[in-house]
């Protein structure tokens, strides 16, 4: 099977940029084949496709697997093990939060709960521990948020990121109306804010 060449240049391009992500580049190159064919391929069509050895093309598979981002499909009368991408990318998006979540972020919480019910006995692990606060409420936070995100419906999504800057002007407007009907107090008499 010859690839044609905008295929080509994606599953290279694909192969390049996952091992900056932290795949090898057989794994993202197989991957970027998958999710842009528009059928199912066996562990063989793969290896033809992109000139990899059939142990590299297993080895490769078993890591997306892994990572659940394909589906194995069985054919009727056929011995033979197909693999396919999820074709919504926000499908794909979920499954690479949760699976980098379970294995990179859950891990760092844990540590990072653990070190915060140690009493600290000297000012450096005071500060320390303090910094350790902070970078736990903070990713408690991003997981929580993406936990959010995750729960909701692909349309839903998209719609949360067409929104872009202007989340940040609905918290304003909020922002002014709360401190409108705020009382304050100056020079010893209440007021409500401006609207």
């Amino acid at each position: 099977m010859k690839l044609p060449p905008l295929t080509q240049r994606f599953v290279l391009h694909f192969g390049e940029m996952g091992s900056r992500w932290g795949i090898n580049r057989t794994v993202g190159q197989i991957y970027a084949l998958l999710y842009v064919s528009a059928q199912p391929l066996n562990a063989d069509e793969i290896g033809e496709a992109l000139a990899f050895s059939r142990s590299n093309v297993s080895m490769g598979l078993k890591e997306l697997q892994s990572w659940n981002l394909v589906r194995l499909i069985h054919r009727p009368k056929d011995r033979r093990e197909y693999f396919q991408a999820p074709e919504d990318v926000w499908a794909i998006f979920r499954t690479l939060a949760h699976e980098r979540r379970k294995r990179e972020v859950d891990p760092t919480l844990s540590m990072l709960r653990e070190a915060l019910l140690e009493q600290p006995g000297t000012a450096e692990d005071i500060h320390a521990r303090e910094r350790m606060r902070q970078m736990h409420s903070f990713i408690e936070l991003m997981t929580n948020w993406l936990d959010d995100v995750q729960k909701m419906d692909s349309d839903t999504l998209v719609s949360l990121m067409q929104m872009g800057a202007k989340v940040q002007k609905l918290l304003e407007l909020k922002e002014r109306v709360k401190n409108a009907f705020t009382p304050s107090k100056h020079n010893g008499v209440i007021s409500h804010g401006q609207p």
